[in-house]
C-alpha cells in the first residue's frame, strides 16, 4: 500500500507519521509538499498534525486553499482513503470533506496528555483491526479540539454510525470527566458518508511502537493496510 503524507507550511508531525509507516509497518511512503497536485500514485493520503500556516484565522482555514487540496477532494470522491490527524482533521473540516468544526478547548488551555478512546464502529477501513467497544490510550496535543456540529449533523453521525472514536474513561464509559476538550457526544474522530475519509484529534502515530511505551495507535494504520489488501483481493476476484 502506498501512502502520501502531505506537508503544509507549519506541519510538524510528518516525520513521526512517515517513520511509523516506513520503519514500523514497512510500507512505501512519500512526503508530499502542499504545492503538488498529482496524488494518483497513492492508495491513501494522510494530513498530519501541526500548525499549518501558523493556524492564523482558524485552524486549517488557510491550508484548505493550498493547491493540493483540490486533488485531495478529488482523491476522496474516487473512494480512495484520506486520513486527517489533529490539524489534518481541522483541514478536512474546513475543506468540507467532513462536517462540523473544532472550537477552543473547554478549558481554554492547550491540552497535551494521554486520553482514553472507545472504538464505536469497526466496520471501516480505519478501524477493522479493533474490537467494537475496545478502549485504547492515545495522546492528544491541541488547543482547538472541541468538536461542534449542529443537532441535525450530530443526529446523522449517530444514526449512520460515523463516530468512530469517543473520549471515555478507562472502563469505556463516555462521560464529561473523560472528555478532555468538551467535544459534543465525546467525539474524537468521525468519518464521511462513504467511510473512506477519517478525521481524528488524537495522535495514533505517537503511540505506534513499544519503545515509546504504547503501540495501541498502530491498529489504525494496520486497519488501513488490511483494508487495502482486502480491496486488492476483491479486485483480483472480480477480474477472474
Amino acid at each position: 500500500m502506498r501512502f502520501g503524507v502531505i506537508c503544509f507550511p507549519g506541519t510538524n508531525c510528518e516525520q513521526e507519521t512517515f517513520h511509523v509507516l516506513q520503519e514500523i509497518l514497512g510500507q512505501p511512503v512519500e512526503l508530499v509538499w502542499h504545492r503538488e497536485e498529482d496524488l494518483s500514485r497513492f492508495d491513501c493520503v494522510i494530513l498530519p498534525g501541526g500548525f499549518s500556516y501558523g493556524d492564523y484565522l482558524r485552524c486549517g482555514a488557510m491550508a484548505r486553499f493550498s493547491p493540493i487540496m483540490g486533488s485531495v477532494q478529488k482523491f476522496a470522491r474516487q473512494g480512495k482513503l484520506v486520513f486527517g490527524i489533529c490539524n489534518g482533521f481541522q483541514i478536512l473540516l474546513e475543506a468540507g470533506l467532513l462536517p462540523g468544526v473544532t472550537l477552543q478547548n473547554r478549558s481554554l488551555k492547550y491540552v497535551s496528555r494521554d486520553v482514553f478512546l472507545k472504538i464505536d464502529e469497526v466496520g471501516t477501513p480505519f478501524t477493522n483491526r479493533f474490537r467494537n467497544g475496545e478502549v485504547i490510550r492515545i495522546p492528544i496535543a491541541h488547543y482547538e479540539g472541541n468538536y461542534f456540529a449542529d443537532p441535525e449533523t450530530l443526529d446523522c453521525l449517530e444514526r449512520e454510525r460515523r463516530i468512530l472514536f469517543r473520549y471515555c474513561e478507562p472502563d469505556g464509559q463516555v462521560t464529561e470527566k473523560g472528555n478532555p476538550n468538551g467535544s459534543l457526544h465525546g467525539i474524537a474522530g468521525i468519518c464521511n458518508e462513504g467511510r473512506n475519509v477519517l478525521g481524528m484529534m488524537p495522535h495514533p502515530e505517537r503511540a505506534s511502537e513499544e519503545i515509546l511505551g504504547n503501540d495501541q495507535g498502530r491498529k489504525v494504520f494496520e486497519s488501513l493496510i488490511a483494508a487495502s489488501l482486502g480491496r486488492d483481493a476483491a479486485a483480483v476476484g472480480n477480474r477472474s
